[in-house]
């Protein structure tokens, strides 16, 4: 089971309204990379041409709740699935939406029907508004690992990224993480270059 699991089932908010999470169609694809550019930082998305190109990628794909009165994007998911792992890459709620539990919701529906550990990526808790964002993911069954990573550029004019990883289940060990990280920078990234500098400093 994994992401196409998720999609497939109904679910319920705490008002008792139904809501599901969809595979997102290409149609709503400019909605979609609006509301990433409003929810994160240029340095943590690709440019818009390159961001749709991924949809040829078969290990790709973006979960989707939409306000079916308005066709409007609650929030979305834009994930990879692998092997042994789920990656997802980027996750975020309208704005005029947040704090209303949609986020939590939308966890719960993956955590709970992707029987795989999912993985994701954080700032370093050093803000107050990255340790809170640590902390809901901490809520909703998320491990941090202290393990430093580095998320290459996204593209050029962006900026490599300090981060940490997060996971479900448990905390993953060093050998656990350094396979994590060299599925991400080889097949999400396409950085072997950043790959080979991360093992040389592994060895040091």
């Amino acid at each position: 089971r994994g992401l196409g699991d998720v999609y497939k089932r109904q679910c319920f908010n705490n008002e008792g309204e139904k809501y599901m999470l969809k595979k997102m169609e290409i149609k709503d694809f400019d909605q979609v990379y609006t509301l990433m550019e409003e929810s994160f930082p240029k340095d943590e998305y690709r440019d818009y041409q390159k961001q749709k190109e991924l949809f040829r990628n078969p290990e790709y794909q973006i979960l989707i709740e939409k306000n079916p009165e308005f066709r409007e994007i609650k929030a979305f998911f834009a994930a990879w699935e692998f092997e042994t792992f789920i990656y997802v890459e980027h996750f975020a709620v309208n704005p005029v939406l947040r704090n209303g539990g949609v986020g939590s919701r939308m966890l719960k529906a993956l955590t709970e029907d992707a029987e795989k550990m999912i993985i994701l990526e954080v700032e370093p808790p050093t803000e107050e508004i990255a340790v809170r964002r640590v902390r809901f993911y901490e809520r909703n069954g998320f491990f941090f690992n202290d393990y430093p990573y580095i998320q290459p550029s996204m593209g050029e004019g962006r900026k490599e990224i300090p981060l940490f990883l997060m996971s479900t289940e448990r905390k993953i060990d060093e050998e656990e993480y350094r396979m994590i990280r060299n599925t991400l920078y080889t097949k999400v990234y396409g950085k072997k270059d950043v790959l080979e500098r991360e093992r040389f400093i592994d060895m040091c």
